[in-house]
């Protein structure tokens, strides 16, 4: 399978692009500093933002793939939400798999980045992640997919194990790895079509 991955050289694309390419994926990694990526076919410079960029890399791959996060404009979300809408309406036909945050996912009636006790440092990060999850479903770029992490997400032990839920925490945590492993599992069988899920370990 093709897979084209934005933000490939970060804690999450960087496992993605290596689990991807372990099971023998070919997969276009893509920065905007054009550094070589680990496991990679190719390495391409590029953006997300750049919409003729985004519809050539639909057209040339069976899967999209953004991992990539607001921290990636320097702070600036409104310009990565933007990025973000480039990419789902130049994907076309072409299956897009987003990572988002797990701010949106719900605790009972509420979402977690509204609980009390909250980290202030990530409410900003969390806000615009719910803006991207609300983004996708009102423009509905099918085939579409959002996956949210567990409320702690690090580096750590792969054990190709993980459970899942679609709207309220899985656990609460996940290793990276993990999660690259949850990602092409779901790249290679879609179970989330036009729908967010969430894994944990």
């Amino acid at each position: 399978m093709k897979i084209a991955l934005f933000g490939a050289s970060g804690m999450i694309g960087s496992r993605v692009t290596a689990e991807a390419a372990a099971r023998g994926h070919d997969v276009t990694a893509i920065t905007r500093s054009g550094a070589e990526v680990a496991g990679a076919a190719r390495t391409l410079t590029g953006d997300m933002a750049d919409a003729g960029f985004d519809a050539r890399m639909a057209a040339e791959h069976d899967v999209i793939v953004s991992t990539t996060g607001p921290s990636r404009t320097g702070g600036d979300h409104q310009e990565w939400l933007d990025a973000l809408s480039a990419l789902a309406e130049a994907s076309g036909d072409t299956r897009l798999f987003v990572v988002g945050g797990a701010g949106s996912l719900f605790v009972g009636d509420t979402m977690l980045k509204d609980t009390e006790g909250f980290p202030a440092a990530y409410k900003a990060e969390s806000e615009t992640g719910t803006k991207a999850l609300e983004l996708l479903r009102a423009a509905n770029p099918s085939p579409w997919t959002l996956i949210s992490p567990a409320p702690e997400i690090a580096p750590g032990e792969r054990t190709g194990s993980y459970n899942v839920e679609l709207e309220v925490p899985a656990g609460d945590a996940v290793s990276a790895e993990d999660f690259a492993v949850a990602m092409v599992d779901e790249i290679e069988e879609p179970k989330h079509i036009d729908a967010r899920f969430t894994v944990a370990n």
